[in-house]
């Protein structure tokens, strides 16, 4: 019964009146175009030690309004100023790799990091610059990005799928075939890279008017085509 069984499957795989597979083209296209940024994230942090903590978050608080105060003295709305993180955490005596004593804490860090998304490209190093000012210890970084990225993603995605129509032509040309039509059309995934300003971290010596370059952002596509192909 067992043989007989396989025996039938083998038959009805190998059927001579199975329709043959249409032959198919896959191509790939993939495409990158640059946009200019029309908005920018500022990520400026407070970190003070005390040995109580209490008093370190009050010192990191106080330092965080006034970073809010002069910012918002520069034009930038309200609702583009928050606070991103807040964090408190002990500070640990060292103590001796073999003590079996009970880790003491000798101090508090508190952290404060105030994210400040700016429109109006030209205040991102007034920004930087008064926030430094105003008690930041911290620059975390600038990212610069799109308010609306739906243009730059369709146009990627169009230059995808021309480039890898251009693909097909070339080799169902050097093939001497046919393009007949379009089986699937396969969305490989859009990307965009952020620009990110190289992050000063702990570096405080930031210049007075601290410069500041947008560039462009890259916005990445990619596609999947199958074509059903014919003899010439």
């Amino acid at each position: 019964m067992h043989t007989l069984s396989l025996a039938v499957l083998f038959i009805f795989l190998q059927r001579p009146d199975a329709p043959p597979q249409a032959p198919v083209l896959v191509v790939t296209g993939t495409a990158q175009v640059f946009a200019m940024p029309d908005q920018a994230t500022v990520r400026l942090g407070i970190v003070r030690q005390s040995t109580n903590a209490q008093a370190a978050q009050d010192q990191a608080n106080t330092i965080a309004q006034e970073i809010l105060s002069t910012i918002g003295k520069l034009g930038v709305p309200p609702n583009q100023i928050q606070t991103a993180k807040l964090v408190l955490s002990p500070v640990y005596a060292p103590r001796n790799v073999d003590s079996r004593d009970v880790p003491r804490i000798a101090a508090y860090n508190a952290t404060n990091t105030v994210s400040v998304r700016i429109e109006n490209l030209s205040l991102v190093g007034a920004v930087i610059d008064a926030g430094l000012k105003a008690g930041a210890n911290q620059l975390e970084g600038v990212q610069f990005g799109l308010r609306n990225e739906l243009p730059s993603r369709e146009e990627a995605l169009k230059q995808a799928v021309l480039e890898a129509r251009s693909k097909a032509q070339v080799m169902a040309d050097a093939l001497r075939v046919n393009l007949v039509e379009v089986l699937e059309a396969t969305e490989g995934g859009i990307s965009i890279v952020p620009l990110t300003e190289a992050t000063v971290g702990q570096r405080l010596a930031v210049s007075a008017d601290t410069p500041i370059s947008p560039g462009q952002i890259q916005v990445h596509a990619n596609v999947t085509i199958r074509y059903r192909i014919s003899s010439k």
